[in-house]
């Protein structure tokens, strides 16, 4: 197949976005993405190879940005087969910045305009080449901090929540067929075999919904990290136990009591997950008013932790907040053995400390399963909406009423599970999404 650019054809509109795709600065290959009908007309009248393009072949040759040359390749993707949908056009040239500027610069000129952030992937989503949720599991990935975010951002842009949602959406389908025929041809009367039917698929939704919240919990630890407090009477050993396991000197370390005073935070990765880590001041009575200040941060640090270690002493029987998991350390083992505890460790020596990274991952983040995990709180408040209204309509079906009743809650749920993939979600929340990308993706 032949490209259609062996003319002079030109955009005579400003379909044809153009953007700079690769990072700013120098390096070895720049990429200079074109998209939309007429971008392969500005293509052939920068580009020295005659002859017929095929698609997704790279075809070396000059590149004439008007005041200057680059020998470098261009690669075209034909509508609808590339990532926005529409004809692509790639020029892959030398990595200077300024090369890659004046190529993006000499597209304008013959036509292209300037695109606008994450505007390649609105295309694509607007072109039906990929669901909203997807465009947001890219945008994880790109941003991600941690192999996790990575691996729960691919999920959603392999579209795993969009196929959930979609899922449970043609059981709601199903269920609204029947209530509208209900509706509409009173005189037929449901009968009990599909009024139980309904009830049956509702319940079924409900479930599911029930599972994507609870793992919202998972997913927010992906996104932010696992919120771990070190927490100890004063001198236990708190800050040799953080600087130890981030493998550098963060904290001071000192054999005076009340050394900390206010929390010191570093991040380390188990097994691709982030841990957010935070060194407390030591718990106890009749400190001085600024120890006292530290003390309360540290108990502020502990009610919002995921997970708690705890240096245990002799005797201390601290409350800390009910459902969070705690790990008891004994630490300084060199110095002594301490008993009843879940790890006993050494910040000098290193022993135990594997032992303590594989309770913080078993205890603080648990198992990844392979499934969609609601990574944004947009997709949290959708399937929370949704579940609400299911609720609402089993509750009508539970007590007997008339179907109309419930139509418009099962209707709900319906349009709540369409904002996962973009299908009813608001103009001002898809252009707040892709604004988050960068330009020329």
């Amino acid at each position: 197949m032949e490209a259609n650019i062996t003319g002079e054809e030109l955009p005579h509109t400003d379909m044809v976005i153009s953007a700079i795709a690769t990072a700013e600065g120098r390096g070895g290959v720049a990429i200079v993405r074109m998209s939309g009908d007429g971008c392969f007309g500005i293509a052939r009248r920068m580009f020295s190879r005659k002859g017929e393009l095929k698609p997704n072949t790279m075809y070396p040759g000059e590149i004439d940005c008007g005041g200057f040359k680059d020998y470098g390749f261009l690669v075209l993707f034909f509508a609808p087969k590339s990532f926005t949908g529409e004809d692509v056009a790639e020029f892959h040239c030398h990595g200077g910045s300024e090369i890659a500027r004046g190529v993006l610069k000499r597209t304008v000129e013959l036509g292209a305009r300037l695109a606008g952030r994450g505007e390649f992937t609105k295309r694509a989503f607007l072109n039906g080449k990929l669901s909203l949720s997807a465009a947001e599991g890219m945008a994880d990935m790109i941003n991600a901090q941690s192999e996790a975010e990575i691996r729960a951002g691919y999920l959603l842009y392999g579209e795993k929540l969009t196929e959930e949602g979609r899922r449970l959406q043609a059981k709601l389908r199903e269920c609204l067929a029947s209530v509208d025929a209900d509706i509409d041809y009173p005189e037929e009367d449901l009968t009990l075999d599909t009024r139980k039917q309904i009830g049956d698929t509702m319940s079924e939704v409900e479930a599911s919904l029930s599972a994507l919240l609870r793992q919202y919990s998972a997913g927010k630890k992906i996104k932010n990290g696992v919120n771990v407090a070190l927490c100890g009477r004063p001198n236990a050993g708190k800050s040799s136990l953080f600087n130890a396991l981030l493998g550098y000197e963060r904290a001071i370390v000192s054999e005076i009591a009340g050394t900390t005073r206010d929390t010191v935070e570093g991040t380390i990765s188990v097994r691709g997950v982030l841990f957010r880590l935070i060194d407390t001041a030591g718990l106890r009575t009749g400190a001085d008013p600024l120890e006292r200040e530290g003390i309360r941060r540290a108990e502020q640090a502990i009610r919002g932790a995921d997970v708690i270690v705890y240096l245990k002493e002799e005797g201390d029987e601290p409350a800390f907040p009910q459902g969070t998991p705690v790990i008891t350390v004994g630490a300084k083992c060199d110095l002594g053995r301490k008993t009843g505890c879940d790890v006993v460790l050494s910040a000098k020596t290193g022993e135990g400390l594997d032992t303590l990274l594989d309770l913080l991952y078993e205890r603080g983040y648990g198992e990844e399963n392979g499934e969609a995990f609601l990574l944004e709180e947009r997709h949290y408040r959708a399937v929370e909406r949704a579940h609400a209204a299911v609720q609402e309509a089993m509750g009508a079906i539970g007590a007997g009423l008339p179907s109309e009743l419930y139509a418009e809650d099962v209707g709900r749920a319906y349009a709540a599970l369409g904002e996962l993939t973009g299908e009813t979600a608001a103009e001002d929340v898809i252009r707040e999404i892709f604004e988050k990308f960068c330009v020329g993706k």
